[in-house]
């Protein structure tokens, strides 16, 4: 785009073509980050890394992420808040995963706190996760239930003291109308 403004034949000095070639090294880095932004939302840091895999000089990275969070196309709140939706919506996670990914995206600790108190409470989390679920492992016996639908919510990072009042209530949703089907606790030790 600078190009654009020069002639053929016009003169430049030394000092213009540092000028020239530092503006076009931080146009090179902005459409670069705007590209990676393209995809989907990222943090600060993850932008960081993909302009210095791309060998970005840090200067010029500082630039372009400064640019970027003052146009608001870089926010690490928004990004939490956004990644925290996303994942409560289509894959539940308990506070604890979800506070593990986004810390591994690079977000300090007390965004990521503030991102998950406004997340949700973890037993819905564990009812909608084990929901969306359920259809998989509805055909099976309590024994081989709990064992398949607690160990999907463990690793999803739900607590045992969440998941065991889950997968109760989601077997006796299921076997609401069938016959009683006697749950016992001492069962329960082994779910995870």
């Amino acid at each position: 785009m600078v190009a654009a403004w020069l002639s053929p034949g016009q003169m430049l000095s030394d000092e213009k073509i540092a000028t020239l070639q530092a503006e076009d090294a931080r146009e090179v880095a902005m459409q670069k980050a705007l590209r990676f932004l393209g995809y989907r939302a990222r943090s600060t840091q993850e932008v960081r890394a993909n302009l210095e895999k791309n060998e970005i000089p840090e200067a010029t990275i500082e630039f372009t992420l400064t640019r970027l969070q003052e146009s608001g196309l870089l926010n690490d709140q928004e990004f939490a808040q956004a990644w925290i939706e996303n994942r409560n919506a289509f894959r539940p996670r308990s506070h604890r995963a979800l506070a593990l990914e986004l810390r591994r995206k690079g977000l300090d600790r007390e965004i990521v706190d503030d991102a998950i108190k406004i997340s949700g409470d973890e037993n819905t989390l564990a009812l909608d996760a084990a929901q969306k679920y359920v259809r998989k492992v509805q055909a099976l016996a309590w024994p081989e239930f709990r064992k398949k639908l607690g160990g999907f919510l463990g690793r999803r990072g739900f607590s045992y003291g969440i998941i065991a009042p889950v997968l109760r209530l989601v077997w006796n949703d299921l076997h609401s109308g069938a016959e009683n089907i006697n749950i016992d606790d001492d069962d329960e030790e082994d779910v995870l």
